[in-house]
């Protein structure tokens, strides 16, 4: 999961004037008023202390950017709305790294760019070290949405949107399991559950982290990535005295309350007339999925306690699996034989992971050495490179 309203599954591009975002340690981020060329790329230089976009004045449509790493550690970029639902995103961004993000941008207005310096495996938390550098982005032009004028794109979201709302569904239904056997004091079965309800969620995880009003740490916040003054709460605050403590309280059943109402929350936002998703978003999305197995799952640092890290692998493979196969038509169209070379290596990681299959789930993530975890980002990385080049074709960037 990702914790502040600027992470998420989509980004759109953001122009506008720079707002520095200075701190004590002189963070700062900085831009350029030259408005963008179509289809040029914007590049961002990402350091431990700033943001720099070059280009800040933007036209509606897809827009390009090339995020290059200059830092120490690893960066995260986002474009988000002024409201705060996060658009499209590129994380993982080793130093020395360039990774690109194409956003649409549907709307004229201003939106907002930002670099989170070492939040990759912080999912994106709001401290001292990763607070994020912003930048205003102005975009202007009659509003876009390359789905009105596709009917193949047109295909692909309402066929994405219809699985966003089965996954949460499911979620619903799991995860009211859930929540019922941690008010039933019943320790075995809520743990048992635990990876189960949480597989809906870790499909569509990308989704969740664009929505505003902080859904997604409500839901998935880790005991790592709290700030200070952060209420925590969630599958992983439930996690903890599952099996660190191996206890269920009464403040354990709170929180399993409180989830509940959370993923009753979801699933109005969802089912709203107000829910929007992009061709773009949903290459972007897929993208996303991939980069959290990177940089929570492989590395065990998602499920801490329970080891139940291979249950939400094989979950954000799905989501990522279903998101290109829902542009299956516009990619055909577009880069013939891509989708078949793309799902050649989803089923490379498939059969990396299924050697840790155990009855219905997985085997404990502890229990996997170091050369099993290798082999399984080697397949991983494969596997990226090709899903990276599908929101340029999508984009009609290539």
């Amino acid at each position: 999961m990702k914790k502040t309203a600027a992470v998420a599954i989509p980004i759109m591009v953001l122009t506008g004037m720079l707002a520095a975002c200075g701190d004590d340690s002189g963070t700062e981020s900085t831009g350029s008023t030259q408005s963008a060329k179509a289809g040029e790329a914007i590049a961002v230089t990402a350091s431990d202390n700033a943001c720099n976009v070059a280009t800040t004045e933007l036209p509606t449509g897809p827009a390009t950017f090339s995020v290059k790493n200059e830092g120490s550690q690893a960066n995260e970029f986002y474009v988000l709305t002024k409201a705060g639902r996060v658009e499209g995103e590129v994380s993982n961004i080793e130093p020395g790294d360039t990774r690109t993000l194409i956003v649409e941008l549907r709307e004229p207005g201003d939106y907002v760019a930002q670099c989170k310096p070492g939040a990759s495996n912080t999912q994106g938390t709001k401290n001292a070290e990763t607070s994020a550098l912003a930048t205003t982005l102005k975009v202007s032009g009659e509003a876009v949405n390359s789905a009105n004028s596709d009917s193949a794109l047109a295909e692909a979201v309402s066929s994405y949107k219809d699985y966003i709302r089965a996954q949460v569904q499911d979620l619903q239904e799991l995860g009211g399991d859930f929540v019922a056997a941690v008010n039933a004091g019943d320790i075995a079965k809520a743990k048992q559950l635990f990876p189960v309800a949480r597989t809906p969620y870790e499909r569509i995880e990308p989704v969740v982290e664009a929505l505003p009003n902080d859904l997604d740490p409500r839901l998935d916040l880790r005991e790592a990535d709290l700030a200070e003054g952060d209420e925590w709460s969630g599958f992983h605050k439930i996690e903890k005295d599952l099996w660190n403590n191996n206890a269920i309280t009464a403040e354990t059943k709170k929180t399993a309350d409180q989830l509940g109402k959370d993923i009753k929350e979801l699933n109005t936002a969802v089912n709203s007339d107000e829910f929007t998703i992009t061709p773009v978003q949903i290459a972007t999305g897929a993208q996303e999925l991939l980069d959290e197995i990177a940089t929570s799952k492989i590395t065990g640092e998602e499920n801490v306690f329970a080891h139940t890290d291979l249950w939400d692998f094989q979950a954000n493979l799905d989501g990522s699996r279903a998101a290109i196969n829902s542009l299956e038509t516009p990619l055909e169209q577009r880069a013939p034989g891509k989708l078949k070379e793309i799902n050649k290596r989803f089923d490379a990681v498939q059969k990396q992971l299924d050697k840790y299959r155990q009855g219905d789930g997985f085997i404990s993530y502890d229990k996997v050495d170091a050369k099993g975890r290798k082999d399984l980002s080697s397949a991983l990385d494969h596997l990226t490179e090709a899903v990276a080049e599908v929101q340029g074709v999508v984009a009609q960037q290539n």
